[in-house]
């Protein structure tokens, strides 16, 4: 499964300007970064600007009663994956910017060609949308959550710039990632409920590295199947690439460490096995595989990541194949 040693590390080749690079928004000797690497909390992480996002008392009434439709039986151990089409899948890839501290994202185009060709394989209507200013990305974002998704599985928005925590990049500004995920929520977009909602955030979460450390060997009661309510958060997963506080790498000419691991899992493996045990993977590959190579800048040399997933998912995930009628229509 791993990538081969020669592969597996980020070198710096011989043109001089390939190099190991991460997704914070400063240089890399020094940030100026507010959330510092002693003052930063995960209740500003995937569950806690969720849930901020989604109970503003300004935007909804906790008193308020929302109806959708059962598209999965109560207890079923998988998500209805059956539907006439997989779904929507948005990229969001940022390779330039106007705030004069982020610099340019080389590599992020290899990472956004890959993660297209793999999740049309698994059957998504994918766009991307190159270096969108936030309010262009909310207006998107907007339009995909007032869509009709009765006849899609699932929806995917992948999202590939610079951050730090809490935050992430648009061409012109920084925002907080519950602009994207709070308009997904149940009560908001009634046709996405109990269906998954996948998040992917390739960016970093902060300035502080990860040396990494070498492994040497040694010796309810009731039921009823008529309805059912869940909670307007259910059905989520976040996969952000590294872990609150820390750097994100990506190589400038192979793509992120991130997305280079978990298109390689999703091509190999993404029709067999079930979400977790690939993102497990993916973690794996990514902490196994690479090891930063930076020796001109020795306080970066030989440095860790692994990815962060957050899921707030109720049942199985599997992409499994759609099945064609004869008239060419799932």
């Amino acid at each position: 499964m791993a990538d081969s040693p020669n592969e597996s590390l980020d070198q710096v080749g011989p043109q001089g300007n390939v190099s190991d690079s991460t997704d914070a928004f400063g240089s890399n000797s020094s940030s100026s970064n507010a959330h510092t690497a002693n003052n930063y909390s995960y209740g500003s992480g995937a569950i806690g600007q969720l849930a901020n996002g989604c109970n503003n008392p300004s935007s909804s009434s906790v008193y308020q009663r929302y109806v959708a439709r059962m598209v999965t039986e109560r207890h079923a151990a998988e998500y209805n994956m059956r539907h006439k089409h997989r779904g929507m899948a948005l990229i969001f890839n940022h390779e330039h910017f106007e705030v004069p501290t982020l610099k340019s994202r080389a590599g992020t185009n290899v990472d956004c060609e890959n993660l297209v060709r793999v999740l049309k394989q698994l059957d998504f209507d994918v766009t991307v949308h190159k270096d969108c200013r936030f309010k262009e990305i909310k207006r998107l974002i907007d339009w995909a959550a007032s869509q009709d998704h009765s006849d899609n599985d699932c929806i995917l928005v992948a999202v590939l710039s610079h951050g730090e925590l809490g935050y992430i990049y648009s061409k012109d500004t920084q925002y907080k990632l519950d602009n994207i995920w709070s308009c997904f929520t149940a009560n908001h977009c009634p046709s996405l409920a109990g269906k998954p909602k996948l998040f992917f955030i390739q960016a970093c979460q902060g300035d502080r590295l990860d040396t990494g450390v070498t492994m040497a060997k040694t010796e309810t009661d009731g039921d009823s199947s008529m309805s059912y309510k869940i909670p307007i958060h259910a059905d989520f997963l976040i996969a952000y690439s590294t872990i609150p506080g820390f750097y994100s790498w990506r190589n400038t000419t192979r793509g992120s460490w991130f997305m280079q691991s978990l298109c390689a899992e999703l091509a190999a493996n993404g029709k067999r096995l079930d979400i977790l045990t690939l993102l497990t993977f993916v973690n794996q590959r990514v902490a196994v595989d690479f090891e930063s190579c930076t020796p001109d800048t020795p306080e970066m040399h030989q440095q860790k990541q692994i990815p962060c997933i957050t899921t707030m998912l109720t049942r199985i995930l599997r992409f499994s194949d759609k099945q064609i009628s004869p008239a060419g229509r799932t």
